[in-house]
């Protein structure tokens, strides 16, 4: 077992490099770089029986960057923030009920799975982005380890399958498919947005943001309703 913590930092920073050059390369949304280095890391850690603690305590600088990283995706919203003055009230509106769906379907389903409270508190703020999720989390009684990982989850699938639904759907506005991709899969599905347009990117940053301060301020009255109605 590997229990110097010195190596984990390169070793993601590392990973990390091969599955962005590989998602490059193939061009193919399943390669998606986050996804390869989850793969990659989880069976290095495996291999070595090396705990994921002494993993992230080598590494805890890159979980540190998280929210001033949140804070850089303002800079392509204000390369368009004047079309987005003109469209403010359909965006807060398109946020607004993005969020409340969010979080009523993926709570209720779990309810409905046989979920604990606990549990279905941990999937509520599964889609916004991780600093807020976790923090949302702990305010409702939920498990935010378990939170991170529905927001991972669910932000690997929206950058995977998310345009090709757009596609399938004939959505090719632009500021629509920002939108939704933000809204369903906040900064990994923004990071995807951002690499094809970068007007689907200012929008998917602002859907982030605003969903991820509504979801902050609706969840500690809406779960205890949810847990009501569904349980």
């Amino acid at each position: 077992m590997l229990n110097h913590i010195w190596w984990s930092l390169p070793l993601t920073l590392l990973v990390f490099y091969f599955a962005k050059k590989l998602s490059v390369r193939l061009k193919l949304p399943i390669f998606n770089p986050l996804l390869i280095s989850m793969i990659i890391i989880i069976s290095l850690l495996l291999m070595a029986h090396t705990p994921y603690e002494h993993y992230f305590a080598g590494s805890r600088i890159l979980n540190d960057l998280l929210q001033p990283a949140v804070v850089a995706l303002a800079f392509p919203l204000y390369e368009q923030l004047h079309q987005i003055r003109a469209q403010w009230k359909s965006i807060i509106t398109i946020c607004f009920i993005g969020s409340v769906v969010a979080m009523v379907t993926g709570t209720a389903i779990a309810l409905w799975a046989g979920a604990t409270p606990e549990i279905a508190a941990s999937v509520l703020s599964k889609s916004v982005t991780t600093p807020i999720a976790m923090a949302v989390t702990s305010s409702i009684g939920g498990i935010p380890a378990i939170s991170a990982a529905c927001v991972v989850a669910v932000g690997i699938l929206g950058s995977i399958f998310g345009h090709n639904l757009f596609n399938v759907l004939k959505i090719k506005t632009q500021a629509s498919r920002g939108l939704a991709m933000g809204t369903a899969a906040h900064a990994v599905g923004t990071a995807r947005c951002a690499e094809i347009n970068h007007v689907e990117g200012a929008y998917s940053s602002l859907a982030l943001m605003t969903c991820g301060i509504i979801t902050s301020l609706l969840a500690p009255f809406l779960f205890p309703i949810l847990l009501h109605l569904f349980s």
